[in-house]
């Protein structure tokens, strides 16, 4: 049974940096797409970092690109995503996801698209 805990999270200042870490368990991350989501109060669940594939190829929403980065650790099946120059609006609780990749023509992209999720870790961006 996949199991993905989140860790990280945490209360920092506007510009400031935050390192989030997904602990995956019960599976064999080489084998998984893997992604970060957030969801702030009374929004949607919004994709914002993804890795899929043999070749970590990585994609970002645009509210994140140039300052988030997400990588992974195969051996440690671990999911990292680095946040950089954070905004309040970065304010939300941020999950790992995974799916099982079944080749380029599928999408990783959509909440719909992963079946196994963490818990969440929650992420303020206060002055």
């Amino acid at each position: 049974q996949v199991h993905l805990e989140e860790s990280g999270g945490g209360l920092v200042q506007p510009g400031g940096s935050l390192n989030l870490s997904c602990a995956g368990s019960g599976f064999t991350l080489k084998y998984y797409a893997a992604a970060w989501f957030r969801q702030a109060p009374g929004k949607e669940r919004e994709g914002i970092s993804f890795i899929v594939g043999n070749d970590d190829v990585t994609n970002y929403a645009d509210s994140v690109k140039g300052r988030f980065i997400i990588s992974r650790d195969n051996a440690k099946n671990m999911v990292y995503l680095q946040m950089n120059s954070l905004k309040v609006e970065d304010t939300a609780v941020y999950y790992c996801a995974a799916e099982r990749y079944r080749g380029p023509l599928f999408q990783y992209r959509q909440t719909t698209d992963f079946s196994s999720w963490g818990q969440g870790t929650q992420v303020i961006v206060s002055s």
